[in-house]
């Protein structure tokens, strides 16, 4: 992959990814089972750091345990013993990479497979009934293997810091467990274990000397256990798949191919790919817990340490991705352009991913307007890829081989996937029991599902906003089932996200309304406008804007009211807990907005809300822009209206815009024309294409269509009563 980019001969990784694991048994009969994606994010991520980062491979450990494909049956992995993520083999390359790397290098370590819990083995810290949680080897199961349990986890990281290490760990597993449905799969398991700690197994320190650790680590920390148990320090930095209660998903973004990748790896790479100089890893965690939030709702991630650390350092220079083209040529029997780029599998790059076309002659990338045209991936070969190129508004379409390709942040789906779910009838037995098993029906319900969901697929043509994804796999559906609708024994249409579990604040439709299925597709256009709203970003890293807008909470107050002086932050409320920011219903939460640019900026703020509406909240009606000075901070008060989980999303522009076509109504209002006047510009025409009452294309790019410069950002905030 041809790139200009920055030298990293100081970064070292140690990548751990396991989807084979041997036969094992849980105390309630369960398993560990095979895992689908685990080594698939470890061979990206490694393909990213080779290829993006520059790192050699003589720096980077790799652990992985692989499925055979020919056997899928087969109980152990096709790797070698020697490169096997055994316990004994993941010590020993914390250790090997700590060896390895000078002081003040920095060191990544990423762990993607199962999570586990056991009873804990340090009763003195954690009581009798204590759990320790920890990282599931593939050789669990065996006489020799044991969990890499939390005290000595942090043991091992505490010994890199020791060694003057900087250290990242990402953990993409969980310790809970569940049912789903379609192409989506848990990396963990809802159950404690009571396997004794063998005589024979070598541990990672003498058990005082992993007591005295914990104990210095947590008597940092404010807030009690997070990432795998590991308590919060400053001494390295974790991004964790989910909180302790939730669980990480793995799923086939890619319908074509049915590859999956586990949610926190897939969204920390495609945020990586469009890393500009100077971005920290708050500024990479809010990026990804919007994308995983908003397509997975049981999922958090969550990021403890040192958050405004630089990614991979202080020291990274501006870097551009280009790859050439290598044939231009038009399809025979559709008439559209498509190109040939070298780039695929082995880059760790899917379908649907983007790029900006520059002529041949171009050397300067970070000029917008030597831009041709866009092309997306269609059919991703190992090392080339076959693209749809489209047009540029106001550009000549004109591309030609050797014409080089950046990669850009990818399209938002408009159009989005929904998949009818047939259940089966519960058995005579299965009906006994107080609860009936996931994805099975009572017989009088069963009996009623062929029709009902017949009935959805009727209703749905014509919407242009929602279509059966059974019925059709278009070219440009590279992000797989977004929704799933599905009969509960209630007599009810549900509608789900994209695992198959409810969306918790959409109430079910009773089967017996006569607009029943008309009521569920209306909702699900609702909810498709404000997922594209939610999901919207501009990750351009040539524009002059990139990082320059940063917001924060700064705390909360019960006494402000409207008109009242703004508080220095010193008077308010702090957040108990930082990275959950937490506010009740009555109150006042203040947001900073610090423009860093040495542009003026226009700002508008949106409340994506827990009851599917969205709002524009500053300024108020009557404007729709309101401008921060080059260089200039604005704390902005909010009051906490009603509970639930919200999204504060901050637009910023150096032009003119109307934010206001996205506002939506709560969920079961009509959805109104505004009578917004268009302006004509192309930020206008793009925000308005949200509004439309079809959609005038299925995906929405960011890179192609505004020509005025903008960028936002967002930050959540739960409200409770």
């Amino acid at each position: 992959m041809a790139e200009e980019t920055n030298q990293a001969p100081n970064l070292y990784a140690l990548l751990i990814g396991i989807d084979c694991y041997m036969p094992n048994r849980l105390p309630d009969g369960s398993c560990y089972g095979h895992l689908g994606g685990c080594v698939r994010d470890i061979n990206h991520v490694e393909a990213f750091l080779k290829d993006t980062r520059k790192v050699p491979e003589t720096q980077i450990l790799k652990l992985t345990a692989s499925v055979n494909p020919e056997n899928p049956n087969q109980e152990q992995p096709v790797e070698p013993p020697e490169k096997l993520p055994t316990r004994k083999n993941i010590v020993d390359s914390f250790r090997k990479l700590g060896e390895m790397a000078p002081p003040k290098s920095q060191v990544y370590i990423q762990y993607s497979g199962h999570g586990g819990r056991a009873k804990t083995h340090y009763r003195d810290i954690k009581g009798d009934d204590g759990i320790d949680e920890g990282l599931v080897p593939t050789d669990i199961g065996t006489s020799e293997g044991q969990y890499l349990r939390d005290l000595e986890l942090a043991k091992l990281l505490k010994e890199l810091v020791d060694k003057e290490l900087i250290v990242t760990l990402v953990l993409d597993c969980c310790h809970s467990g569940g049912a789903t449905r379609g192409d989506v799969q848990i990396r963990g398991m809802n159950v404690v274990d009571d396997k004794p700690l063998q005589s024979t197994s070598e541990p990672v320190a003498k058990p005082d000397v992993l007591v005295a650790n914990w104990k210095a680590l947590t008597e940092q920390g404010t807030r009690g256990l997070k990432a795998v148990g590991l308590p919060e320090t400053k001494d390295y930095l974790v991004l964790a798949a989910c909180r302790q209660n939730e669980v990480a998903f793995e799923y086939a973004f890619n319908r074509e191919t049915k590859e999956r990748n586990g949610a926190l790896t897939y969204w920390l790479l495609d945020t990586l790919r469009q890393q500009n100089p100077g971005q920290t890893y708050k500024d990479l965690f809010e990026r990804i817990n919007a994308k995983i939030h908003s397509q997975f709702p049981s999922q958090t991630p969550i990021l403890i340490g040192e958050v405004n650390r630089e990614i991979f350092g202080s020291d990274l220079a501006e870097t551009v991705y280009a790859v050439p083209i290598l044939k231009v040529e038009q399809n025979a029997q559709t008439g559209e352009m498509q190109a040939k780029l070298a780039v695929g599998q082995v880059n760790g790059l899917g379908k649907g991913a983007e790029f900006a076309i520059y002529p041949l002659s171009t050397t300067d990338f970070t000029k917008k307007e030597n831009r041709v045209a866009i092309a997306r991936i269609l059919q991703r070969g190992a090392t080339e890829s076959l693209c749809k190129l489209e047009p540029i508004e106001g550009k000549e379409f004109k591309v030609e081989d050797g014409d080089q390709a950046v990669l850009i942040s990818p399209s938002i789906n408009l159009v989005r996937k929904v998949s009818l779910v047939y259940q089966q009838e519960a058995t005579i037995a299965e009906q006994t029991q107080p609860v009936l098993p996931f994805n099975k029906l009572l017989p009088e319900i069963y009996q009623q599902q062929a029709k009902a969901l017949e009935a959805i697929k009727k209703a749905l043509p014509g919407n242009g906003w929602v279509e059966l994804a059974e019925e059709k796999v278009a070219e440009d559906d590279d992000e797989g089932v977004a929704y799933q609708v599905a009969l509960n024994n209630n007599g009810e249409y549900e509608i789900c996200d994209r695992t198959g579990h409810r969306f918790e604040n959409i109430t079910p439709v009773k089967l017996s309304r006569s607009d029943a299925a008309v009521t569920v597709v209306k909702r699900l256009v609702h909810l498709t406008k404000y997922h594209a709203t939610a999901e919207l970003d501009n990750m351009d890293k040539t524009s002059p804007l990139a990082d320059k807008l940063v917001i924060s909470w700064l705390g909360t107050s019960d006494d402000y009211q409207p008109g009242d002086k703004i508080p220095p932050r010193s008077q308010l409320q702090q957040f108990t807990d930082p990275s959950s920011p937490t506010v009740k219903i009555g109150e006042y939460v203040f947001l900073s907005i610090h423009n860093n640019s040495s542009q003026d900026f226009n700002v508008a703020i949106l409340d994506i809300a827990s009851d599917w509406s969205i709002e524009q909240i500053y300024p108020g009606k009557g404007l729709n822009l309101e401008t921060i000075e080059a260089g200039r901070k604005e704390v902005v008060p909010i009051p906490a209206g009603s509970a639930g989980e919200d999204i504060v999303k901050v637009f910023a522009t150096v032009g003119s815009a109307n934010f206001r076509w996205l506002e939506l109504p709560s969920l079961d209002e009509e959805l109104k024309p505004k009578g917004l006047a268009r302006s004509g510009n192309p930020l206008d025409t793009l925000l308005a294409a949200i509004d439309e009452e079809h959609p005038p294309t299925r995906k929405l790019s960011v890179a192609a269509s505004p020509s005025r410069e903008w960028t936002t950002k967002q930050i959540s905030l739960l409200v409770k009563a």
